[in-house]
């Protein structure tokens, strides 16, 4: 009979070494995750996350990039966010300035090693710029309590302290890239926040069960709401359209075999959870600004920061339907500048393959662009849909008066969990069958 090839996962010594140098670059890091930045009031950082509006929500984003650890504030308090802001920006500029762009298309190969490169040095002062910003909001958010044992600024602490935030983001990404070296294959960084995420799980739980009266019911009814989130989540990500495409036949001595019948998977959702973090963090901005106009003594500009704080603050109902359209409209965005940088069409001219009936080049780029974006509107709206859940349940089952306090993971860090998990299954899986442990094997 049929019987997985999962069974062989320890014995395969190289696939069990992987695991096990995970494991303990994981173990690692959540050790060091607990190490706290020198001269900080870690009890009153405690209380500054435990307040609600656009600093909790603005908080909680941070935490999840950073895998968890701005909680503790400790010197990993950034995470690889950094890494994955000028990873970002890296691509975003590569279609707007045309000399990067035609680095791309001439050579791909030594344009990504070009883009890896400045990727990691665009990562060292966006650490110590983020550094920086993080102590101020925290000051700022602190409400009167002493978060720092001495005042910010051009001095020997402050500057321990940045250097310590920075230092600890590039020894984050250092672990990463260990972990996708002698790990899991490329799956470092993202193992990472998947381990800060989940960590977070058990005190999640024993909070809601501590605070609520009926606990049964509501374990119930989280069970079923995450369930049905990953079950969705996982078909809307495996969602493909495949576009027909037609290869060029091989010369085998004097005879041409016929042409070859193939297809490209063009995914729903290729944007993941980018668009999540793009609007939250553009949405929570005027709420930030606004808390430091509050306490103004003109009343117009008062009045003016307390409506942002009410709107913007991650509350109030135009909140959550203002995130729905912003991550609906960024992932058309981001799906279009990342596509954009792929350049099918004219990879296909190259291979000498064609869609049918559609020219070769630069028309084949269009249609693709035009099938692309006709498939992602379905899973641009399951984003929107995921990204506002926690507001969707709270309507249901409100928690403490928050409707963003009843899921144990946060909906980007669901997208997180769940794309990590499927690609190490999928990583495993290919690991097996390389090395000849076919799940089809029969044994009696």
């Amino acid at each position: 009979m049929k019987r997985s090839a999962w069974r062989f996962l320890w014995i395969a010594p190289d696939i069990r070494n992987r695991l096990l140098m995970s494991f303990a670059l994981l173990a690692v890091y959540r050790l060091a995750a607990h190490v706290p930045v020198p001269g900080v009031n870690r009890e009153a950082i405690a209380g500054i996350l435990g307040q609600s509006g656009a600093g909790q929500t603005l908080f909680n984003l941070l935490d999840l990039l950073s895998g968890g650890t701005v909680s503790n504030f400790s010197v990993l308090a950034m995470g690889v966010y950094p890494y994955i802001t000028a990873q970002i920006i890296i691509q975003l500029l590569v279609p707007i300035i045309p000399p990067l762009q035609r680095r791309m298309e001439d050579d791909p190969r030594e344009g990504r090693k070009w883009m890896e490169k400045w990727t990691y040095y665009l990562a060292v002062p966006m650490a110590s710029l983020n550094a920086f910003g993080q102590i101020r909001l925290f000051e700022q958010f602190a409400a009167g309590r002493q978060i720092l044992t001495t005042p910010l600024g051009f001095n020997l602490p402050s500057l321990a302290m940045v250097a310590s935030m920075t230092a600890g983001t590039m020894f984050a990404i250092w672990l990463g890239e260990l972990i996708s070296e002698h790990g899991m294959r490329n799956q470092g960084l993202s193992l990472i926040i998947f381990s800060g995420i989940v960590s977070r799980i058990p005190a999640n739980l024993l909070r809601l069960m501590t605070d609520q009266e009926s606990r049964i019911p509501l374990l119930f009814f989280l069970l079923v709401i995450t369930t049905l989130t990953i079950f969705a989540i996982v078909y809307v990500q495996e969602g493909r359209r495949h576009v027909p495409v037609m290869y060029p036949g091989r010369r085998v001595g004097n005879r041409m075999s016929m042409p070859v019948k193939g297809t490209l998977p063009l995914m729903v959702n290729m944007a993941g959870m980018i668009p999540l973090i793009f609007a939250q963090s553009l949405l929570t901005f005027p709420a930030v600004v606004a808390q430091f106009f509050v306490g103004s003594s003109n009343e117009t500009v008062r009045a003016i920061a307390v409506f942002l704080q009410s709107n913007f603050g991650g509350i109030s109902p135009a909140y959550w339907v203002m995130y729905f359209f912003f991550v609906v409209g960024f992932t058309f965005f981001y799906t279009d500048v990342i596509f954009s940088q792929q350049n099918y069409g004219e990879n296909l001219k190259r291979a000498g393959a064609q869609v049918p009936g559609v020219t070769k080049g630069a028309a084949t780029q269009r249609y693709l662009t035009r099938v692309l974006r006709r498939i992602t509107f379905p899973g641009a709206v399951f984003l929107g849909m995921v990204a506002i859940m926690p507001f969707l349940v709270g309507l249901f089952w409100p928690v403490g008066g928050s409707n963003a306090g009843l899921l144990l993971v946060s909906s980007a860090g669901l997208l997180i969990v769940v794309g990590v998990i499927r690609d190490v299954y999928r990583s495993i899986e290919a690991e097996l069958k390389l090395r000849g442990y076919d799940a089809g094997l029969l044994v009696r």
